[in-house]
Order: C-alpha cells, then structure tokens, then sequence
C-alpha cells in the first residue's frame, strides 16, 4: 500500500502540537511525553497486537498505549477512506489525532464521550489539514 509518509510526519508534528492543548481530564499528559511514536501496520499485526494486550479478537482502526505509543491499521484506514470517500492518508491522520487525544485523556467508551472527542478530532483534523498540502 502507498503511503505519502513524508506527508504524514508532518501532519503528525501539526496534531501533536494541536493536541497538546486538548486535555479531556485536565492532565494534559502528552506534554509529559517526551516522545510519541506512531506505528502504522497491516490488519494482521494489529489484531495481535489487539488480542496480546487488550484480549480482543480481531483487527481494529487505532490502538493507544499510555507511554506514548500509537498503532494503527493501514489496511483499516484504507477500507474506512473508500467508505468515506477521501484517501487513506487522511484516514490514517484522523487516527493518529485519535490516539493522541487518548494520550490527553479523552476517551470514548460512552456514546457522550464518543461524541466529545469526535467534535474534538474533526476541529483538530481541519486545522492541521489547513497546514499541509490536500490529499
């Protein structure tokens, strides 16, 4: 799969920043983190990585661990992108603003919680898309 990483370090370094400012529970941990890392894999290894750490069968979009480390699925991210009709950069750049939001507390087990840091993402994804080149 094609991926404009390049494209994606910089979105990244924009969602940090961005991120940073977003606390859900007041802590704002990600400034804390001395480094964040961010893994983008096939289906396969994140549903072990899923199943080995949370106990849960199967792929999913995002994982997050509390040190500072993001995994995400590319071949999710490219399913979900055609679902939704924009690329899977973009796809993999809303996740990687999800993982970081969880870094700063929000979560999204409730539907009013869900909703919150959805609002959340989508102000966040907008402005640093405003930053970079479109997909």
């Amino acid at each position: 799969m094609r991926l404009r990483l390049p494209w994606l370090r910089q979105f990244a370094s924009h969602a940090l920043e961005a991120c940073r400012g977003h606390s859900a529970d007041g802590c704002f941990a990600l400034r804390a983190l001395d480094e964040v890392e961010v893994a983008i894999v096939s289906d396969r290894v994140i549903a072990d990585v899923h199943r080995r750490f949370m106990n849960i069968p199967g792929p999913t979009d995002v994982i997050t661990f509390e040190h500072g480390e993001i995994v995400a699925s590319a071949q999710t991210a490219a399913l979900y992108a055609r679902q939704y009709g924009h690329g899977v950069d973009r796809e993999l750049a809303l996740y990687i603003i999800h993982g970081l939001l969880h870094l700063n507390g929000y979560d999204d087990h409730t539907r009013s919680d869900a909703a919150r840091m959805g609002r959340t993402q989508q102000r966040i994804l907008q402005a640093c898309l405003s930053h970079l080149p479109t997909d």
